[in-house]
């Protein structure tokens, strides 16, 4: 079905975005407007839907909403993300969060890490791999990885852990010997991520916007990188209230570095950029 010449009215697209505020808590600005219509129209003819007014009538349709606004969030979310992203983090993990909750909390209890609005998977399985380097010189030393997002189709892609050559450059050659596999097609730049360390990882679909996020205990660390830009300011300090009441006490998060948490009354003390900790 055609529908190449098809416009957004903005009627049509406030009553979209305003749907999506209020079932995931992103601020679409009206700058969003012709995005929201080039990723739509691709959903439009998957769906042989004709028009945008078409669309909003069957996602508001009390029957079809759940399901099909699962698929409007996938069309509209952004996933911008790579492996050893801020890399500096991952120095502070080893070198002194890790430390720190091995020498208070004792290295033989399992450690959850929450990979908070993982996307297409690079961080959660950059960590793991951070981990397992770091399990092997703290004997006893544990951990899982929940990795959880709001958008099923980029849950979908990090499961299978299969990336392009160009998107693993960042990773140390070491590691990628260790933790990938090359395709047996040697015209493919495909790479995967082995069994063991995808075993390593659980990924979930998880809504911010939840009152209960139903983790399976306190995380003592938690990645929420480059996240919260997608909110307004009142959305930002909920979900950061909610998130550090999730915290384990003497846990870390860590946040983008383009992220400021300055001026939210939150129980965390900073202890390096974009780094912070919460007593206990």
């Amino acid at each position: 079905m055609n529908t190449r010449n098809e416009v957004l009215s903005d009627r049509d697209f406030d009553r979209l975005r305003t749907l999506i505020y209020t079932e995931s808590g992103i601020n679409l600005g009206s700058d969003k407007k012709t995005m929201m219509e080039i990723r739509l129209k691709r959903r439009l003819h998957s769906l042989s839907i004709s028009s945008f007014a078409e669309y909003c009538d069957r996602v508001f349709a009390p029957e079809a909403r759940h399901n099909e606004l699962i698929h409007l969030i996938d069309v509209i979310t952004t996933n911008k993300t790579d492996f050893f992203r801020e890399a500096g983090h991952f120095d502070y993990l080893v070198s002194k969060a890790l430390p720190d909750l091995a020498a208070r909390k004792g290295a033989l209890r399992q450690s959850l890490v929450w990979s908070a609005g993982c996307s297409t998977g690079e961080e959660p399985y950059t960590l793991a791999m951070v981990l397992n380097e770091y399990s092997q010189t703290c004997p006893g030393f544990r951990f899982r990885v929940l990795a959880t997002d709001i958008s099923t189709a980029v849950l979908a892609r990090a499961g299978m852990g299969v990336f392009k050559s160009e998107s693993v450059s960042p990773v140390p050659r070491l590691l990628v010997r260790k933790y990938f596999m090359r395709s047996r097609d040697p015209e493919s730049d495909l790479l995967r991520v082995v069994p063991e360390l995808r075993a390593l990882v659980e990924f979930r679909r998880l809504n911010f916007m939840d009152a209960d996020f139903d983790l399976p205990e306190p995380p003592e660390i938690v990645f929420c990188r480059n996240v919260i830009i997608y909110f307004d300011r009142p959305t930002q300090v909920r979900l950061l209230e909610k998130l550090t009441r999730h915290l384990a006490p003497g846990g870390y998060f860590f946040a983008g570095h383009s992220e400021s948490l300055q001026g939210m009354d939150l129980p965390l003390v900073p202890v390096a950029p974009s780094v912070y900790r919460r007593p206990g």
